[in-house]
């Protein structure tokens, strides 16, 4: 993955950096409802994966924001240009493996390409990351449960990888559909605002994917 060192001289919120990175844990975390009933339907008519589907959606909106693709390291900031997932998935005896996926690609490339690599992923089942650590968002999925709050672990540190966490999807009273999305970021590079403009940015991918 191609990155760039961040000028810190330049760099707005030096002192917030500076702040939050002496912090025995500056992370910060927001949970929020997700509407995906058009999604969802549209995955059906389509016979598409929902899950892949989603998760295509949640690497774009990521990199839609500067603040997430963004790592400390040595006590500085690198940018990356873009940011691969690191995704669990489920084996038989219930543990999991760790799967590695691009989604700069059109759709139409992506559901084969994301299909075959989670199969051999599946057969290596291991937990050592395939990619630059570095680069991942990691990403998790709940899918038993319609959570309203998440507590993820963390290495603490420099480590500032971004976890993107779903959960179960569930209909209300009027028909819609929605599930619960979770963001942890390293506070030293992430504020708010930057949260926040993720969720916008899912909003609008879940849009697109939707249409007809």
């Amino acid at each position: 993955m191609a990155w760039k060192a961040v000028d810190m001289a330049q760099y707005p919120r030096r002192a917030h950096f500076a702040y939050f990175s002496a912090m025995q844990y500056p992370y910060v975390g927001v949970t929020q409802e997700t509407d995906v009933t058009e999604l969802l339907a549209a995955c059906r008519a389509r016979q598409r994966s929902f899950y892949l589907s989603f998760l295509h959606a949640a690497a774009l909106a990521a990199d839609g924001v500067p603040e997430l693709r963004r790592r400390i390291r040595a006590g500085g900031i690198v940018e990356y240009d873009e940011c691969p997932t690191s995704h669990i998935e489920l084996l038989e005896d219930e543990t999991y493996c760790y799967c590695t996926l691009r989604h700069h690609m059109p759709l139409e490339e992506y559901y084969p390409y994301a299909e075959e690599a989670r199969r051999q992923c599946r057969q290596r089942a291991s937990i050592e990351e395939d990619a630059e650590v570095e680069s991942l968002y990691f990403i998790s999925t709940l899918p038993w449960l319609h959570y309203s709050a998440l507590i993820q672990p963390v290495a603490g540190g420099e480590e500032s990888n971004p976890r993107i966490t779903w959960g179960q999807y569930r209909q209300d009273g009027n028909g819609r559909v929605s599930l619960p999305v979770t963001v942890l970021a390293h506070h030293a590079l992430v504020d708010g605002i930057h949260i926040a403009r993720f969720y916008q940015n899912l909003q609008e991918q879940l849009r697109m994917l939707a249409r007809p």
